[in-house]
């Protein structure tokens, strides 16, 4: 019965997708549609996300109509308020805009600052959140070794050091996808629930842009990632 109800509840559901952008950025300028390998960094999470299984929309979340030119025709165009491109302006506070505009029952936020996430992965993570075992979920660097917080090391003994292998192992926000049933932001103001899902993603899908170095850092793993 419990398992007949999850179908229920996954087949009523409406599941919409959205990539926040701005073209004013402030550390990297223009970053979003910097060219990256053969194509423009913003390309990249649209082509994903236009091959992500199981969402019913999919909404590129813009003030500029130039950012039509890189969409693919499986993404729609929203324009947004310019007042969000604001450099005070927090990423909750562009969602709250964005769920007032769109209504759905679970939304999946990606960001095209990293731009080799794969479908794969957030399918997963939707999958978890569909099911109703997690209210939300959201992607993570696995971060096994030595660290250190205020002065002090965090996850280990100095007296008694343990293979890095056998490290209680420390999980890092990527921000590469965040998804989350509306309620759970309406209740929380969060894009993370109280009964989150953990998605871990490799190495390369967890590059982020924001400065110069992290760019030319890109660069390379696209040729890498992409070069025939």
């Amino acid at each position: 019965m419990v398992i007949n109800h999850m179908k229920e509840r996954a087949i009523d559901m409406k599941i919409v997708s959205f990539i926040p952008i701005k073209l004013n950025n402030q550390r990297l300028h223009g970053k979003n549609t910097l060219p990256l390998g053969d194509k423009a960094m913003c390309e990249y999470i649209f082509d994903t996300v236009k091959k992500v299984k199981g969402i019913d929309e999919r909404y590129v979340y813009c003030s500029d109509e130039v950012i039509r030119k890189y969409m693919p025709k499986e993404l729609t165009f929203l324009k947004r308020d310019t007042y969000l491109d604001g450099y005070q302006v927090k990423g909750l506070e562009i969602i709250d805009y964005f769920i007032k505009d769109v209504k759905a029952d679970i939304y999946v936020l990606t960001h095209v600052t990293q731009p080799f996430t794969q479908p794969s992965s957030m399918e997963e993570a939707l999958e978890k959140v569909k099911s109703g075992e997690y209210d939300s979920a959201f992607s993570v660097k696995k971060i096994q070794d030595y660290c250190w917080y205020k002065g002090k090391p965090f996850n280990y003994d100095m007296k008694d050091i343990v293979t890095t292998q056998n490290l209680e192992p420390i999980y890092m926000e990527t921000g590469a996808f965040f998804i989350f049933t509306r309620e759970v932001f309406e209740k929380y103001h969060q894009r993370i629930g109280i009964k989150p899902y953990m998605k871990v993603i490799e190495q390369l899908e967890a590059i982020d842009i924001d400065t110069a170095d992290d760019y030319e850092f890109a660069k390379v793993a696209a040729d890498y990632l992409y070069k025939k």
